[in-house]
């Protein structure tokens, strides 16, 4: 598990009412992540052999913000029944609408609290509050919620939602990655990978904090964990250089 609670806290997303990611390094482990469903004008496919991390569209868009420039970070919600830590008592709010509530919300998997206080929601899937999400930000502290949000409150949408440099995108704005980069490590990524986020269209429902987001940083939403061991997936990832574009 990478430590980024504290980046997390610094970001206006985590602060209010979503988490966000902050992910480097390697981009090993299956594909395990589904293909997003994107809206408007899709990129095509990029094949094996081609280069994954150069679009056709880069030449053909007005980019946002710098070309190659773009450090693209990825957040997800933790699933309670791929972690299996030794069960740990919390309180929070039994609602939406409440902050640093001090009512017993039931005992979780350690682990999973680990990626909540991360990542900003898990979905629970055992006991008496199953299929509602324990969310958790450093305003708020944990609250029982029935699904993910941004900091305006609304539902989190995978492959859709993003926080993003003020200075550069604005609340609201929609954008799609046409040019991948390279991962934290700067390794070439993998071009399944890269022809999923040049696929999918991106708005902005979240911004950083000024001072603390980084300029030309966006954070992007990828949905559930889909198997044991998901910080290890090649979706949980950095694209660093990457190119953005208008949608």
């Amino acid at each position: 598990m990478r430590p980024r609670a504290s980046f997390a806290a610094a970001l206006a997303l985590c602060g209010a009412l979503a988490g966000c990611g902050r992910a480097s390094g390697s981009s090993t482990g299956a594909l395990d992540v589904p293909p997003p469903t994107a809206t408007g004008v899709s990129s095509p496919a990029a094949s094996p052999a081609a280069s994954p991390d150069v679009s056709p569209e880069a030449d053909r868009v007005a980019p946002l913000g710098r070309p190659g420039a773009w450090r693209i970070t990825t957040y997800y919600t933790a699933v309670e029944s791929l972690h299996k830590g030794r069960p740990k008592a919390v309180k929070g709010c039994p609602e939406l609408h409440c902050s640093h509530g001090r009512t017993p919300l039931g005992s979780y998997p350690e682990d999973f609290l680990a990626v909540i206080q991360e990542e900003g929601s898990g979905r629970i899937t055992s006991g008496p509050r199953r299929g509602r999400y324990l969310n958790w930000s450093h305003s708020v502290g944990y609250w029982l919620d029935d699904t993910t949000r941004d900091s305006a409150g609304r539902p989190l949408r995978p492959w859709s939602s993003a926080a993003a440099d003020r200075s550069v995108l604005a609340r609201g704005q929609r954008f799609a990655i046409v040019d991948c980069g390279r991962d934290g490590s700067g390794h070439r990524i993998e071009a399944a990978v890269c022809a999923a986020f040049r696929k999918a269209r991106w708005t902005v429902t979240d911004l950083f904090r000024p001072g603390y987001g980084g300029e030309n940083h966006a954070d992007v939403y990828i949905g559930e964990e889909t198997g044991p061991g998901f910080a290890d997936s090649p979706f949980y990832t950095t694209l660093s250089g990457a190119t953005l574009g208008p949608s």
